[in-house]
């Protein structure tokens, strides 16, 4: 179980960190909340306490699983299908998996693809979907600001070694 300052990850939604757990009745039924702040936007997202599992709710990763996450954005480009909706679906299963090395690869993929030939409005949504989810957590493991964490990204997938 979670508690207050718990850094987490939301699958779909991001890295954030529990301010508050609250009970609240939402269509006549009561149930407790993990209240998360978001470090990208600075919004908050209430979390049904009684489905963290089934929705996937995990902690934050840490420093040393953080630099295997860059080098999965300093890898090559996984082979993808040619079809962009045959691509489109795979890389959306892969985000909706919560797992930050899959979501690492599909912004990778995404971006050296964008470079290659450019990407189709779905893809470019998606690719900022999961930037946004990717550095969400970045920020919190890595005590940055979003602008640090997106330099941080495109300097990984552009092989720019400090």
């Amino acid at each position: 179980m979670f508690n207050i300052g718990d850094r987490i990850v939301y699958p779909m939604h991001g890295a954030g960190i529990i301010e508050n757990i609250e009970e609240k009745e939402i269509l006549g039924e009561k149930r407790k909340y993990f209240i998360m702040r978001m470090p990208i936007g600075d919004m908050k997202v209430m979390v049904p306490v009684d489905n963290v599992k089934e929705v996937g709710v995990r902690e934050i990763i840490n420093k040393e699983e953080m630099e295997e996450v860059m080098e999965v954005l300093k890898g090559r480009r996984s082979e993808m299908p040619q079809n962009w909706n045959r691509r489109y679906r795979m890389n959306m299963d892969k985000i909706k998996s919560g797992d930050i090395f899959e979501i690492a690869a599909v912004v990778r993929n995404l971006m050296l693809l964008d470079i290659e030939k450019g990407l189709s409005t779905g893809e470019r949504k998606m690719l900022n979907d999961a930037k946004q989810l990717l550095m969400s957590e970045m920020v919190l493991v890595c005590d940055l600001e979003l602008e640090e964490v997106e330099k941080l990204v495109a300097d990984a997938v552009n092989h720019v070694d400090e």
